[in-house]
């Protein structure tokens, strides 16, 4: 049974779940609670919530936690090109796509990235549209705007 933690954050409760391996969701609560998690406080959930109160306040740019991602070869592959964007920055969803070596699958990183079951820890809040407009975000887009509000003023 994967187990799961609540903790606030400015923009609301977050949900950090993990599955014996590591993080393996982070999502923004937005109406009642998922099924399928039992309610914990394992000590990698409070670190993954000390780390998130952390990169709230402005003490933390990356993470070091363990993650438990399931995903397609290409979704883990688009993942682990958000991790490479660096705190306060972004990059169009074409600059990712041809950083994955197909400069014409746009359309394929927004859906991986829309699938990234960890928000904030793979940033997919850095990825937007070729001419810098806020494009999709699982969380919402205020929450998207206010998480690269929050890095640019905390230096990024």
């Amino acid at each position: 049974m994967k187990q799961i933690l609540y903790t606030e954050s400015p923009f609301g409760t977050v949900g950090v779940a993990e599955d014996g391996k590591g993080i393996c969701a982070l999502f923004f609560l937005r109406g009642g609670k998922p099924g399928g998690y039992l309610e914990a406080e394992t000590p990698l959930l409070r670190r993954a919530a000390r780390e998130l109160a952390e990169y709230f306040s402005g003490e933390r740019r990356a993470f070091d936690l363990p993650l438990s991602l399931v995903g397609t070869a290409f979704q883990r592959a688009d993942w682990a090109a958000l991790c490479e964007i660096p705190y306060g920055e972004t990059r169009s969803y074409g600059q990712i796509a041809a950083r994955l070596g197909n400069p014409k699958a746009c359309r394929a990183v927004g859906m991986a990235n829309h699938r990234n079951p960890v928000a904030i820890l793979v940033p997919c809040h850095r990825v937007v549209g070729k001419n810098g407009s806020l494009t999709g975000y699982a969380g919402g887009l205020d929450i998207k705007e206010g998480l690269l509000a929050l890095e640019k003023r905390r230096g990024g």
